[in-house]
């Protein structure tokens, strides 16, 4: 059997973190930079040790090796998580940089330190995105923690473009009208979701502030003629194509 590269990268974070690793990765181009969008699941009660070990090691050891650590976040509604977002020269990039964490020795020793009590991570989900022409080029940093939102939706059969012409010229603007803000909006590499998903993270002042906003943006008539002017020929999302995560930044996020 011959592997291939992204194969055999995911076997050996199997081997090195000694944890099932779910990836969608796939087809990705080794050029240009890319995002690096990674969920963890931890057992029962070892969030904090998580946290302990990325605050004190890890997000050292990747910028040691070339990774740029943007944000990190804990869900506000899913117990026992990190999200995180990395930012690489490319592709070939990142599988450098993760290959030589991976061999580092000091990444050796603390990893298996914080789990002389039991494995810390029980599940890895991570994907490779393409930021997207009409998004922000910078993640800002803020003076104050905001209440993030990270989003996914998947759209029907060729329906991608429609869905980010949409966003380019008109939603992002009506988010910020609504006192959202637009952080990042990707494409990931996979072959196939680069044909159906787009990721994006928004921003708000409070949970409060983004109950708020929303109400105001699905009431705005402007958003109601958007929206059904874009689905003249038909819906533009598959049947429960919306995944929402609200997120909070860690105390150790490089940005807040």
């Amino acid at each position: 059997m011959t592997f291939s590269r992204t194969m055999l990268s995911s076997l050996l974070a199997v081997i090195a973190f000694a944890t099932p690793v779910v990836t969608v990765d796939a087809g990705e181009k080794a050029d240009g930079t890319v995002y690096q969008l990674r969920t963890y699941t931890t057992a029962e009660g070892r969030l904090p040790d998580l946290h302990k070990r990325f605050a004190d090691h890890t997000i050292d050891l990747f910028a040691k090796h070339g990774m740029e650590n943007l944000i990190y976040f804990t869900p506000t509604d899913k117990p026992n998580t990190l999200v995180y977002l990395l930012k690489h020269k490319s592709r070939a990039a990142a599988d450098k940089s993760w290959d030589a964490f991976r061999n580092d020795p000091v990444w050796k020793k603390a990893f298996a330190a914080s789990r002389k009590d039991g494995a810390i991570v029980t599940k890895v989900v991570g994907q490779y995105l393409k930021m997207n022409d009409y998004s922000p080029k910078n993640i800002p940093a803020t003076k104050k923690p905001l209440t993030y939102e990270l989003r996914t939706y998947t759209t029907n059969e060729g329906k991608l473009p429609n869905l980010n012409a949409r966003f380019r010229d008109h939603t992002m603007r009506i988010f910020a009208k609504h006192g959202m803000k637009n952080i990042a909006y990707f494409t990931p590499t996979d072959e196939k979701l680069q044909k159906n998903t787009l990721v994006y993270f928004i921003a708000h002042a409070s949970p409060e502030a983004a109950g708020k906003s929303w109400k105001a943006f699905g009431r705005d008539p402007e958003w109601g003629k958007v929206a059904r002017e874009s689905q003249v020929d038909g819906p533009i999302l598959i049947k429960g194509g919306v995944k929402r995560l609200y997120l909070a930044p860690t105390d150790y996020s490089p940005k807040k």
